[in-house]
């Protein structure tokens, strides 16, 4: 890929924030996986950066607001992936700036409940079911 298709390609890449939520149980390491709100993907809670926030803070936002995790964020991402972000006529690629989010506590109630399906698992089985490639790649590499 030339130089000039490689900036293209950066320049039509959108960016959004993510939260890779974690919690210890049983002495296993788990991560919370939810259901996307028009596909029924599993994926972890993302979105669109928040106007006067820092990314991390976004993070952990989105996290609360998608599936009623509270805890403390990471200042510095654990890694990225990249997707195809479904619209109604088109689709556009996304790279999705992810932060570790160590869970301590779950809402009763938050802003997207009923919305998402909210599951903790492992993450050697969180990697089998979300569909892509580079969050799968992020959950493998995961320290038990």
């Amino acid at each position: 890929m030339s130089r000039k298709d490689k900036k293209k390609r950066q320049a039509d890449t959108q960016h959004q924030v993510g939260a890779l939520p974690v919690r210890e149980r049983d002495g296993r390491l788990e991560v919370c996986l939810i259901t996307t709100r028009e596909t029924s993907r599993w994926s972890i809670p993302k979105g669109w950066p928040m106007k006067g926030r820092n990314d991390w803070e976004a993070a952990r936002i989105e996290a609360e607001q998608e599936a009623g995790l509270v805890g403390t964020v990471g200042k510095k991402p654990c890694g990225s992936f990249i997707y195809w972000k479904r619209r109604a006529e088109h689709f556009d690629l996304v790279e999705v700036c992810v932060y570790p989010l160590r869970v301590n506590a779950t809402l009763p109630t938050w802003k997207e409940i009923g919305q998402r399906q909210v599951r903790w698992v492992l993450p050697a089985d969180a990697a089998l079911v979300v569909e892509e490639p580079g969050l799968s790649s992020l959950l493998q590499s995961m320290k038990p």
